[in-house]
Parts: C-alpha cells; sequence; structure tokens
C-alpha cells in the first residue's frame, strides 16, 4: 500500500489515507503549545515528513519506553502515581524526520533532532484537545494498528 498520513492540528484527527481514499481516521492529541518548529517549543512541527524509524514491534500493548528504549514496564495507573511527572511514551513509536529544509529540517526546526513521534499514550490523555509536549499522542490500540499499516518512509503531512 503507498498510504500517507495526514494530521489536522484543527480537529486534533490523524486520517490515514491511500490517495485518493481515506482509509481510516483516528483522534489525537498534538502540541498544548500548539504548531511551530522550533527546537525547545513544544510545539508540533507543521509541513511534509516522512517516518524515519518504527519502533518496538513485537511489544506488548502499553509497553514504556524512554530514549526510544523500552524500559521493560508496562503502563497501569499505579505506575502513573509512582512517576507523575513522566511524559508517557507507550506501546509503538514512529520517528518523524521533516523533509523541508529551513522549515522541518536542518538547524533549529529540525523535526528528528527534536525527537517528534506519532505514539500512544495513556488512552485518557488522548482527548482530542492539543495537549502534548510537540508529539502526537494516540489511543494504544490505534497506534498498534496504525504501526502495521505504515512502512518507513512513509509521507506524513501536519497541517
Amino acid at each position: 500500500m503507498t498510504a500517507e498520513i495526514f494530521i489536522h492540528l484543527d480537529c486534533q484527527q490523524l486520517e490515514l489515507r491511500d490517495s485518493p481514499r481515506s482509509l481510516r481516521s483516528f483522534p489525537v492529541s498534538t502540541a498544548r503549545n500548539g504548531p511551530g518548529e522550533t527546537t525547545g517549543s513544544e510545539c508540533t512541527p507543521r509541513g511534509r515528513h516522512r517516518i524515519r524509524a518504527k519502533i518496538g514491534a513485537g511489544l506488548p500493548i502499553r509497553s514504556v519506553f524512554v530514549g526510544r528504549r523500552p524500559t521493560g514496564e508496562c503502563y497501569t495507573p499505579q505506575l502513573h502515581e509512582q512517576f507523575p511527572d513522566r511524559d508517557w511514551i507507550l506501546t509503538r513509536i514512529l520517528w518523524l524526520s521533516g523533509l523541508e529544509p529551513g522549515r522541518n529540517r536542518f538547524g533549529a526546526v529540525d523535526t528528528a533532532r527534536r525527537y517528534i513521534y506519532i505514539h500512544g499514550s495513556p488512552d485518557d490523555l488522548v482527548t482530542g484537545f492539543p495537549d502534548s509536549h510537540g508529539c502526537i499522542r494516540m489511543k494504544n490500540a490505534d497506534i498498534l494498528e496504525l504501526f502495521e499499516r505504515v512502512d518507513c518512509g512513509t509521507l506524513v503531512i501536519i497541517r
């Protein structure tokens, strides 16, 4: 399949397309600080990206990642209580890389160096409202489905 992903910031939706057909739509939560490309802004970068890496294949649902590495933990409400300030990255990671030099690639606007992902999150944090630190948060079952349907190199358009 030649899939493409469109992330609609205005309605907090991720759309999987096989152009021109829409295949599936998922609720997401993007950056609390809104759209933006600058390193340190905690904003979601706009424009054309690609999936640089797929991380977490074969791990259990709700596996916890820190620094793109599984910790061996599986998320529970009790784990959340133990680490209330952790930015929960769960289940699977689709690491993005910008395709537009000066907008979301290279220098102070580089999406990959900002570690911007599409990733699983505690399901109650995917509210349909902007609330992340720049990444695109998805419910765990949704990121599992998306992960299986896309490849490295898949085009991701954030607008």
